[in-house]
């Protein structure tokens, strides 16, 4: 049988795909939970999955994690400035355990936005390349719960704000990429693959008037330069560097960088996506 492997697997978007290969089918033993601490998955455990533990700044105990490993899902790390050294460690680790094919979470237009994340995806795609090992890449756009996490702090100043002009956000939520990273894995096709994937597109604009349709309470977008933007982040407690980068994500929305027209997600999902309307609903209730 084919083995399965989730980086991760602890973790909001780990723990989907983990969730989405057993509901299509994938024997619990097949499929192997790849965690830092393994107790935060005994859930899993319990049902059967294979939990190891591997932590992507020790390379030992990736060579442990990915014995007898088909195909794996490397889930991005979440720590800028070191993510790609820990990238090569796994993709190191995921060729000497003889993995047949390597899944890699990278951003929209890795190859050429202007994103601030960018530039860790894109090295990591290129050593995922380099390494010879068959694979596919995942650019997900943005989370649609970047905003939903949001709601309450949107309905209690009445605004959305940002800095992103008419820019348009190609966002889905995390279900839905967990299920397209589980098909990933789960294809049959022998070929690299780079997939663009994100959801129906919405302007800061209309997730305004989204949230005031469903919640019933007034939220309105109000959209400011990039210097107003950086000094009310500033105001809200944030320090510079932070205000700063977020204030640059907003500029990668309003260049449309997180935007794409593409119909990659809905068709390895196979279903329809999940609305942005659905989203905010199941938010606020």
């Amino acid at each position: 049988m084919t083995t399965h492997a989730v980086t991760a697997a602890s973790g909001k978007l780990g723990r989907l795909v983990v969730e989405a290969l057993l509901e299509r089918g994938v024997a619990p033993a097949d499929v192997v939970a790849v965690v830092r601490t393994p107790a935060k998955v005994a859930d899993l455990a319990g049902r059967g999955v294979q939990v190891r533990r591997g932590d992507y700044a020790e390379p030992s105990s990736l060579a442990e994690a990915l014995a007898g490993v088909d195909r794996l899902l490397l889930v991005s790390g979440d720590t800028p400035g070191e993510r790609v050294a820990q990238h090569l460690n796994v993709v190191e680790a995921a060729k000497a355990a003889g993995v047949q094919r390597i899944a890699y979470t990278s951003i929209l237009r890795a190859d050429t936005t202007g994103n601030p994340l960018a530039p860790d995806h894109r090295a990591t795609e290129e050593a995922i390349a380099a390494s010879g090992l068959a694979h596919t890449v995942l650019r997900n756009g943005w989370y649609t719960e970047n905003y939903t996490d949001q709601l309450g702090r949107y309905l209690a100043t009445g605004e959305v704000l940002g800095s992103t002009g008419e820019g348009r956000v190609s966002a889905a939520t995390r279900a839905d990429y967990a299920a397209a990273a589980a098909a990933a894995l789960l294809d049959e096709g022998t070929g690299d693959a780079v997939h663009e994937l994100g959801g129906p597109s919405f302007t800061f604009a209309e997730l305004a008037a989204t949230i005031s349709e469903v919640t019933g309470t007034a939220v309105v977008h109000r959209d400011v330069t990039t210097a107003e933007h950086v000094a009310a982040l500033r105001a809200a407690g944030l320090d510079e560097g932070t205000a700063g980068f977020v204030a640059a994500l907003d500029a990668s929305i309003a260049r449309g960088e997180l935007a794409t027209d593409s119909d990659d997600l809905a068709r390895l999902v196979g279903r329809p996506l999940t609305g942005l309307a659905d989203a905010v609903r199941a938010a606020s209730a």
